[in-house]
């Protein structure tokens, strides 16, 4: 039997900024239970890349992450810019982030950081045979560092959960994975 969707009877913005949005939706279960508070936060969609050099090394940004006040390893990652396809974005973010560009792209998986909660999408894709074509062009938040790392340090990084940011340690663990095969 498929499952049927909720009807939202309500919805009411609580607040409404660049980096947060958030409503309250009265909602109604298929057998007719209303639940006068579910919360949703929405955001754009999300990208982000596993980009790998012609020696087979991959290319990592370190920053600082105000949510748990550490600084961390992670793939290239940001923001579908609205009317901007996802593809697009991601290699707009690779060579804003690390100067790193190339012309073998694949989308890899897309992922939900919690579909209960939330209302996008996550975009990963692989860069293969990237090279440095230019310098950072960051943001006047970001202030990232680029990381080389060999496959093993990045797999060790793994095993060691060094690396926190749970829409890239599944498609990093997806890839090593499939590259068994």
């Amino acid at each position: 039997m498929k499952k049927q969707k909720w009807s939202i009877l309500e919805s009411h913005y609580l607040i409404e900024r660049p980096w947060l949005t958030a409503r309250r939706d009265v909602v109604q279960l298929p057998d007719g239970r209303i639940f006068p508070e579910f919360y949703v936060l929405e955001y754009p969609s999300w990208i982000n890349v596993i980009a790998i050099t012609d020696e087979g090394n991959f290319v990592m940004v370190e920053q600082y992450r105000h949510g748990l006040q550490d600084v961390f390893t992670e793939l290239c990652a940001g923001v579908v810019d609205p009317g901007e396809a996802p593809l697009a974005a991601a290699k707009r973010e690779l060579l804003e982030e690390t100067g790193y560009a190339g012309d073998d792209w694949e989308l890899f998986s897309v992922l939900s950081q919690n579909p209960t909660s939330t209302n996008n999408l996550t975009y990963c894709f692989i860069a293969r045979g990237v090279h440095k074509v230019s310098e950072q062009k960051l943001d006047e938040t970001e202030d990232i560092e680029v990381k080389i790392l060999t496959e093993q340090e990045l797999k060790d990084m793994l095993l060691a959960d060094s690396i926190k940011q749970s829409l890239m340690v599944a498609p990093l663990w997806k890839y090593f994975a499939l590259k068994k095969q």
